[in-house]
């Protein structure tokens, strides 16, 4: 009799572990080398632990194929919920189909892929697009501009661009700016990103009055072709918030970075995971069907910020970078946040 009610109380034991097993969520990075995800791992991290969950990570290190084994391995370690950083939006789609299987819900991370039931959280990318547009129109509204996009296996790369091309149209049928050069950048990849506008500018005899760039750190290869060639005072946009890129900013050799605060953006998905893992939807999350497929998924859009020099103090006041860092090498009496 003693035996079967210590056999009874180790069943109700085990019940109560299964019940209250702690959440794992395995986030797939595609290139976590990139400084930006160091601070989305920080705060997915810190919200997961707020809620006892476990945290594991795998980096793809820019590989897509890579990226479909890390993802199996995360599973295999006890993932319940994915959160992936997808390196290509069709690729990546058979291991989303094979959470699905398995009934592991799955959080397209910034970038979009399309698959039921997936939940995409990221900023909204048109708007950025939209946002870089408007910073160089405002302060060279003519001449020849140059377009350096991003990965074309990333859906956010031709978000940006349709964002790009609303704010442009008009001063491109009156004539006013001309588009001499556009360029895909594999892997959104500085050093890509600098080819790309050696081969423009030497194209058009260093004839480039701007540039639009999607992101910071392709904004640092745009920057370093220009340099080379002696070209200074050309407007450049990008966007991410790079610690390097706030600095060009105060300097002046960027005119402005898109900053999408990636500690929301982290929060945002670990508590979304939380949710999801709990078998609640999530809370704030609306369908939207705007991708190339047109599948409806649950999404999270939120609102990023145009930083220039204006408002430079907005990403020093966050804490997101430091007085030393952002006014490295800056003219203090030129640039008032550095005084």
């Amino acid at each position: 009799m003693k035996f079967k009610r210590q056999l009874t109380a180790l069943a109700f034991a085990m019940a109560a572990g299964s019940s209250f097993a702690q959440l794992v969520v395995g986030v797939s990075y595609d290139a976590f080398q990139e400084e930006r995800w160091k601070t989305d791992e920080a705060a997915i991290k810190a919200e997961l632990a707020k809620s006892g969950a476990k945290y594991i990570m795998s980096d793809a290190g820019a590989s897509t194929e890579k990226q479909l084994t890390d993802i199996d391995g995360l599973i295999a370690k006890g993932a319940k919920v994915l959160i992936i950083l997808g390196r290509d939006k069709d690729a990546i789609l058979p291991a989303v189909a094979k959470a699905n299987q398995l009934k592991i819900p799955v959080i397209a991370y910034d970038r979009l892929f399309e698959a039921p039931g997936v939940t995409y959280i990221t900023f909204d990318n048109k708007e950025v697009g939209r946002m870089t547009a408007r910073a160089i129109l405002s302060v060279k509204p003519k001449g020849n501009f140059a377009i350096i996009k991003g990965d074309p296996g990333d859906a956010n790369a031709n978000f940006l661009r349709e964002g790009q091309g609303e704010v442009l149209a008009a001063s491109l049928k009156s004539g006013d700016v001309k588009i001499v050069g556009e360029e895909y950048t594999a892997g959104w990849n500085p050093q890509n990103a600098q080819k790309n506008m050696e081969q423009i500018l030497t194209k058009n005899g260093n004839k480039i009055d701007a540039v639009i760039c999607q992101n910071d750190g392709m904004a640092g290869g745009v920057v370093a072709a220009l340099t080379a060639k002696g070209l200074q005072g050309i407007p450049v946009s990008g966007q991410d918030g790079d610690l390097a890129a706030l600095n060009r900013v105060a300097l002046g050799t960027q005119t402005v970075s898109v900053w999408k605060n990636s500690a929301d953006l982290g929060t945002a998905a670990a508590k979304a995971a939380v949710e999801l893992g709990a078998g609640k939807p999530v809370t704030g999350a609306a369908d939207w069907a705007g991708g190339e497929k047109k599948v409806t998924l649950k999404s999270i859009f939120l609102k990023p910020i145009p930083v220039t020099q204006a408002n430079l103090d907005v990403v020093l006041k966050s804490g997101h970078i430091k007085k030393e860092e952002l006014c490295k090498g800056v003219d203090a009496s030129k640039v008032a946040v550095c005084k």
